[in-house]
């Protein structure tokens, strides 16, 4: 069994309330069904407003790829379906259903005919495990007949107030290691496992050659996806790798054996607005209005999905996300004299000053300066040959706190990555 150890990284300190004992159980009065980050999906929908729904059920397919379902979070009704031009999705709103509480109805699928790894594919395809993973390079989800060339699943998380995945996986490891065996199946290459250094790994029955462990400590970005895909296997313009989390491998090794796929997330509740910090099991899509109710001090408030370092004020939890972070919400400075703005402003980037701080912002795995340079002057070939296609904005939200850039690093990576995909577009 290969193992790789990623050191360095910081633990950046964020204000927020201790940790309330124990589980909350929260399935809101309203879920939605969004696309992922950084996915433009044009959908045909497959139900209509008004229409009632089992868990899990499929309510849109791709348009151009119909093996490739959004499924419904919770039991409920359709109340709304929100198309932009093109059809491109921008949310189905579903109503929980008031007869939830005597038993969920969830979606049930024949698993037995999956032995093959194309049945394998529209399986998972169409219960709606494909919009839970990360594609590089360039985000959103994999394409309908994508082979990565690597797997990277998430059993450990250094981002501040990311809940462990241990806990997670706790009492679930032989779900996990069918899950894992699924995603074997996925691709000819390496799946690779990040796991907290000093605790024993799983035994692995079946593919266990062909899973690879990397030990991380607990500082960010150790647990990174791109940081440990650019130093185990690095994404390529024909090499794709995928990314997801442990705990949506472990729904998958139970929906390997049960048909039916859990739609459940446990979230961490934190930030300084907060009173409380709470982990609860909810659902995908669910409203962070009603997780955060009763939780917040008084004064105006920001709720942001995900972490304080990568978040985004949001109303829904994205497929992916499993923070929320709850800030409070301080008056914008007052707009300077355009003369002030054009004396103290720049046309160009802010220059990079080598710090240590900045190296382990990325954890040692690349050179952090030439990088952020080629960055900034949109230099692709050298952002390339430097590990650009491995990451994504989640990746350097790091480097752009150390260097108190509020976002402009995400920004250069997001525009360069997305110039370098159209040049490259079929």
């Amino acid at each position: 069994m290969n193992t790789l150890r990623l050191r360095a990284g910081l633990n950046p300190g964020f204000a927020s309330p201790p940790l309330a004992p124990g589980l909350g159980e929260v399935v809101t009065e309203e879920a939605v069904v969004l696309p992922p980050p950084g996915a433009k999906l044009h959908i045909t929908p497959l139900v209509q407003e008004g229409e009632r729904v089992r868990a899990g059920a499929p309510v849109a397919c791709l348009r151009h790829a119909p093996a490739v379902c959004l499924v419904a979070p919770m039991q409920g009704q359709v109340a709304r379906i929100d198309l932009m031009p093109g059809r491109i999705l921008n949310e189905i709103v579903l109503f929980r259903d008031s007869e939830t509480e005597g038993g969920t109805e969830v979606e049930q699928h024949d698993v037995s005919a999956a032995g093959s790894l194309p049945a394998l594919r529209r399986l998972l395809q169409g219960a709606g495990v494909w919009p839970w993973i990360g594609r590089r390079p360039f985000g959103g989800m994999p394409g309908v007949d994508e082979v990565p060339a690597s797997i990277l699943v998430m059993g450990s998380d250094t981002r501040p107030f990311a809940p462990d995945p241990q806990l997670v996986l706790e009492g679930r490891h032989e779900a996990f290691a069918r899950g894992l065996d699924a995603l074997t199946r996925l691709t000819d290459g390496t799946v690779f496992v990040t796991w907290p250094h000093g605790l024993p790994t799983p035994r692995i029955a079946r593919g266990g050659d062909r899973i690879s462990w990397l030990l991380t400590g607990p500082r960010h970005p150790q647990a990174s996806p791109g940081i440990c895909l650019h130093r185990a296997a690095p994404a390529a313009l024909d090499a794709p790798v995928w990314d997801l989390h442990a705990e949506d491998v472990a729904h998958i090794g139970d929906f390997m054996k049960t048909g039916r796929l859990s739609m459940t997330r446990h979230v961490h509740i934190a930030g300084s607005a907060l009173a409380e910090a709470r982990m609860v099991r909810t659902t995908t899509g669910a409203d962070l209005r009603q997780l955060v109710q009763g939780l917040v001090t008084p004064g105006p408030h920001k709720t942001m999905a995900g972490g304080p370092l990568d978040g985004r004020s949001a109303r829904w939890l994205g497929p992916r996300d499993r923070q929320v972070t709850v800030t409070p919400r301080t008056d914008p400075r007052p707009e300077p004299h355009w003369l002030i703005r054009a004396l103290t402003s720049s046309a160009f980037p802010r220059p990079v000053i080598p710090t240590a701080a900045l190296t382990q912002a990325f954890a040692s795995a690349l050179p952090a300066v030439p990088f952020l340079r080629a960055l900034g002057a949109g230099d692709e070939e050298a952002a390339m040959r430097l590990g650009l296609l491995s990451l994504l904005e989640e990746d350097i939200a790091l480097a752009d706190y150390v260097l108190g850039t509020g976002g402009d690093l995400q920004r250069q990576l997001r525009a360069l990555l997305d110039r370098i995909e159209t040049e490259n577009a079929p």
